[in-house]
This record gives structure tokens, C-alpha cells and sequence, in this order.
């Protein structure tokens, strides 16, 4: 009889896994999946440096306005923090993860195989 807790990887439509979905335990996630030799994981990089660092002053600055302005306007001021979170993509470390991808983009390439994976710099 089969294990039915096992899961099966998720896909996305452009057909490249998710790389977010539950293993076979049902903890954890697979993060550091491959497709094709090709990593496959979540992507918090902007297209451009000033767009990523301009969405963070909007996120960030969207969630100090939340806590600050509770003392003079109430509990109503904490629905900028939906709209800060979203503005980061999530938390503050998904913007800072999202920063350091902005920045490498493009420099970095890592390549996988199936006992290790190796991060070489490109030349231009």
C-alpha cells in the first residue's frame, strides 16, 4: 500500500516547480530543487535596484506609519500594515532576500547537479 502522504512537487503554468510544497515527512520545504539544472525557488528580486529599494521605503515606511499613528488615530491605522507587507512581498527579510538578488542579479550564476551545486561569477 502506498504512502499517502507523500507529495508531489507543485508546479507553476510556465511548468517550473514551486519548490514551496510539503516532502515526503510533511515538514519543510524543498528549496533547493533543480528542473532541468536550472534552480527553481521563490524570486523576490525587482527588475531594477531604485524600483527594489523604492518599495522598500514604501513597505517599510507603511509599517512604522501603522504602529506610530495608533496612539492618534486608533486601531483603524493598523490596516497600512496589509499594504506595507504586501509592498515588501512578504516580511522584511523576503525584501532583504529580494535586495541581495536585485544586486547579484545577472553577476552570479549557480548551476546544480545532483550531489552539489556551485556558484561561479560571470565575466563580462
Amino acid at each position: 500500500m502506498a504512502d499517502s502522504r507523500t507529495a508531489a512537487p507543485e508546479t507553476t503554468a510556465g511548468g517550473k516547480g514551486a519548490g514551496l510544497g510539503a516532502t515526503a515527512g510533511g515538514k519543510g520545504a524543498d528549496l533547493g530543487a533543480t528542473a532541468g539544472g536550472k534552480a527553481v525557488g521563490r524570486d523576490f528580486a525587482s527588475a531594477s535596484l531604485p524600483r527594489h529599494l523604492a518599495r522598500g521605503a514604501l513597505g517599510f515606511g507603511a509599517l512604522a506609519a501603522s504602529v506610530a499613528c495608533v496612539p492618534a488615530v486608533g486601531p483603524i491605522s493598523l490596516a497600512l500594515l496589509p499594504a506595507g507587507l504586501l509592498a515588501l512581498r512578504g516580511c522584511p527579510m523576503c525584501w532583504a532576500i529580494g535586495l541581495l538578488q536585485t544586486v547579484s542579479r545577472g553577476r552570479l550564476q549557480r548551476t546544480c547537479t545532483d550531489d552539489h551545486c556551485e556558484l561561479t561569477v560571470r565575466r563580462p
